[in-house]
């Protein structure tokens, strides 16, 4: 087996640092908008590959519902 095609598994500090994002934020996207994770007892990891298909997907996109929107020119 060719170990320089394994990606490695990243701890949940490395991905707030790769995304600049905060633990809390990061916690509400695996709740909430379905962010690739694996919790291994206690512990999350992540594939870096797969949260950044999941950007790039529109996952971590913020989702408006226009027909809710203030109409007040109606």
């Amino acid at each position: 087996m060719d170990d320089k095609n394994i990606e490695k598994w990243s701890s949940l500090k490395e991905i707030t640092d790769y995304l600049g994002a905060s633990r809390e934020s990061i916690f509400k996207w695996i709740d909430n908008k379905g962010m690739p994770a694996h919790k291994l007892g206690k512990l999350w990891k992540f594939k870096i590959s797969e949260v950044d298909e999941w950007i790039r997907s529109g996952g971590a996109s913020v989702k408006t519902n226009i027909a809710n929107e203030d109409k007040s020119d109606d």
